[in-house]
């Protein structure tokens, strides 16, 4: 009788329930009048008077001891349902709702000024809305530039000052050339305008990231490795650099930079139209005419500058065909990039 006891007592003390109707269960097996422990009280009758004494408090210990294991399988099950309730938001549709994610444009600038931020870039902004000056004449533009015509500038405000839509972001490094002396490391986030017709590859607005480094002793070389830094950090270890001869009137030397192509790896594929090369941003050495027109002087100090096109950037991971497609806020064309949330 005692071995069917402590059996018994080991059993309902390793039992566990998850829910109202287990515990329910649980008291009818051990404690109902045809349970566990009902049945040892049938037993105990036919036992010899000797031995009653001392497993009757034995039977009376094992029942309560079976009656405090319901009781708390019970407080246990209420105290999680009360804890579950207080975490609900009542005020919430009963309806699923789908969470957001960020642009892939965000999501690829993000990731350009995490790059660049990593090699010591600080990020500097400014105005969409700017004068001749900062946009043109102190990044030595001839008067007669084409870049000042009607057909690729949206003016505000002509005579006796222009007033415009950016072109691009280089107005924000004139900024910060006024303000500060070097050395200056910086990148340029921003919408830029210009006044083309939309088309599946042009815009009349834009995304670019512009960088500057001024500093004594700055060279090409210098130029070169943070590119190809860049390069292989947004596109992969493997990523090659081709430098190409360019003009630009605010860097001397100028020059464009291609990418090995990263899906035929260099081959030749129909993205890359069998080069094996894609183009995918404009560098140069900054003229010494934009550092003296900036309080800068050009004997002392050099620098380099850069600029892409964030939606470039984002065709080139991403294979997006159509550069409206970033702009017509179409759903089903924004889920696409859920996963690439960080």
């Amino acid at each position: 009788m005692i071995d069917k006891i402590n059996s018994l007592k080991a059993e309902i003390e390793s039992l566990v329930a998850s829910s109202p109707e287990e515990v329910e269960q649980i008291r009818i097996k051990y404690l109902s009048k045809k349970g566990l422990v009902s049945a040892l009280f049938n037993d105990f009758r036919a036992l010899p008077p000797e031995q009653k004494r001392e497993l009757g408090q034995k039977l009376n210990e094992l029942k309560n001891f079976a009656t405090e294991k319901v009781n708390a399988l019970r407080e246990s099950l209420a105290a999680a349902d009360d804890d579950a309730s207080a975490s609900i938001d009542l005020t919430r549709t009963a309806a699923p709702v789908a969470t957001g994610t960020r642009h892939p444009l965000s999501i690829v600038k993000n990731e350009i000024c995490d790059i660049f931020s990593r090699m010591g870039f600080t990020i500097a902004e400014g105005p969409e809305i700017e004068d001749d000056w900062h946009v043109f004449s102190s990044l030595n533009f001839a008067a007669d530039h084409p870049a000042r015509d009607m057909q690729d500038t949206f003016f505000i405000q002509r005579n006796p000052t222009d007033v415009l839509l950016r072109t691009h972001t280089s107005s924000v490094q004139t900024r910060v050339m006024e303000k500060t002396q070097p050395p200056i490391r910086i990148i340029c986030p921003g919408r830029v305008y210009r006044n083309e017709a939309i088309s599946a590859r042009a815009h009349c607005f834009f995304h670019q990231v512009e960088g500057l480094y001024i500093d004594r002793n700055v060279s090409f070389a210098d130029l070169k490795q943070v590119l190809l830094a860049f390069a292989r950090e947004m596109f992969g270890p493997e990523t090659q650099i081709r430098l190409r001869p360019s003009y630009f009137p605010f860097t001397e030397p100028s020059a464009e930079m291609d990418i090995s192509c990263h899906i035929c790896g260099g081959k030749g594929c129909p993205f890359c139209k069998g080069t094996g090369w894609v183009e995918i941003l404009g560098c140069g050495m900054v003229d010494p005419n934009v550092l003296e027109a900036c309080g800068i002087d050009s004997k002392e100090y050099t620098g380099y500058a850069f600029g892409m096109g964030i939606e470039r950037i984002t065709n080139l991971k991403y294979r997006v065909k159509d550069l409206r497609m970033f702009s017509e806020n179409d759903v089903r064309f924004l889920h696409e990039f859920d996963a690439a949330r960080k």
